[in-house]
């Protein structure tokens, strides 16, 4: 494990609009708000959402083309070549309540609202890599992180 800590910076709140793209709105939201690092949460409806599965290297794409609740939409800003990236994964649930779930991809379209909650990570960059054995752009901190043993325990 690897991690690194930081203060909490400004809050930010954002009413999403019906047509607006999920993911393309938390990133603007970001943007607007000069946030590069830290987190997110929302709650809303969705005309349709357009969901990921990671499996072997690729995203399968999940797609419900009809009305949806997001029960849960949680995420968090970063760095990706050189330009703010959102993250989010969200569950959604249907007119009988059941719940779907993946990453979000861009083509989640919102219905009636959203509303968001963006919290800033401060004294710390959070920037995305490639990383060859997952085919992943995961999370290298940009300031001094603390890599922390695997403690083995001995069974007497």
């Amino acid at each position: 494990m690897e991690f690194a800590e930081s203060n909490v910076g400004k809050l930010a709140f954002a009413r999403l609009f019906k047509d607006e793209d999920l993911l393309e709105t938390i990133t603007q939201v970001a943007e607007k708000t000069r946030v590069s690092a830290g987190v997110f949460f929302l709650i809303g409806t969705l005309k349709k959402a357009k969901m990921g599965f990671f499996r072997e290297g690729r995203y399968e794409t999940i797609e419900m083309n009809q009305p949806l609740e997001i029960v849960s939409c949680i995420g968090n800003i970063s760095i990706k070549k050189n330009k703010i990236f959102a993250h989010a994964h969200m569950a959604v649930s249907d007119a009988k309540g059941r719940v779907f779930g993946g990453h979000v991809m861009p083509g989640s379209i919102i219905a009636a609202t959203g509303e968001m909650v963006l919290i800033e990570a401060v004294d710390i960059k959070l920037l995305r890599k490639s990383e060859e054995r997952t085919k992943l752009y995961l999370w290298s901190f940009g300031k001094p992180s603390i890599k922390v043993e695997k403690k083995h325990s001995s069974s007497a």
